[in-house]
């Protein structure tokens, strides 16, 4: 996407991201971080990353600049598909959501919920190590992931290149199985496992929206 920005006269084009779906986990991870700032400066680095304007044209930049380019990015994020992807790809390796979560095992949950605590926008690609893994077996549309060995920090460093939309739609999935799972929860893990789903909707809604406008 172009955009055009008035300077001492002039108006040049800049690029901007064509569609949510060019934003990886590592940006988007970035972008969350920044509801700890300012409003300027979340508007400053959201610009930054999502564009090739230098860095020192953005602080120029006229407030009704910033406000248009801003409700695009918006715009772009509200536009993506955050349904759950049970297959993506990264650097040619193919990678399964876990294919049933109502088997996923006490250190699978134990390590997820460790990281979901420490928080989540910190965690974000550890969290999505452990949910998608290398595919072993498939047969149509059935298939079988990596055994869960809780090494994870080289996938992790993959996971850093998923597309932000496919995060979502993990992270929204995974919340609705906590959620469900306080129904049949043994009681002496029901206030853990409640902690767990109020963070988890705390960071969804706060990471759907991202506050750009």
């Amino acid at each position: 996407m172009k955009v055009k920005i008035k300077k001492e006269g002039k108006k040049e084009t800049f690029n901007l991201i064509d569609s949510w779906s060019d934003v990886t986990l590592e940006k988007w991870a970035d972008l969350v971080a920044l509801h700890e700032g300012t409003k300027s400066e979340e508007a400053f680095e959201t610009i930054t990353t999502m564009s090739d304007i230098p860095r020192q044209l953005v602080a120029q930049l006229a407030l009704s600049d910033v406000v248009g380019i801003m409700s695009k990015i918006s715009e772009l994020q509200e536009q993506a598909d955050t349904t759950l992807k049970n297959l993506i790809e990264i650097d040619g390796v193919e990678y399964g959501f876990h294919p049933d979560l109502s088997d996923i095992t006490l250190g699978e949950f134990a390590d997820l919920e460790t990281m979901i605590k420490q928080g989540i926008e910190d965690n974000l690609p550890e969290i999505m190590s452990v949910l998608y893994r290398p595919i072993t077996e498939k047969k149509g549309e059935h298939y079988s992931i990596q055994a869960y060995d809780g090494a994870i920090r080289l996938r992790a460093e993959e996971m850093k290149k998923m597309k932000a939309g496919d995060v979502q739609g993990a992270l929204v999935f995974f919340w609705h199985f906590v959620k469900k799972l306080l129904i049949v929860m043994p009681s002496y893990l029901m206030d853990q496992t409640e902690a767990i789903v109020k963070t988890m909707q705390t960071k969804t809604s706060q990471t759907s929206g991202l506050g750009l406008v």
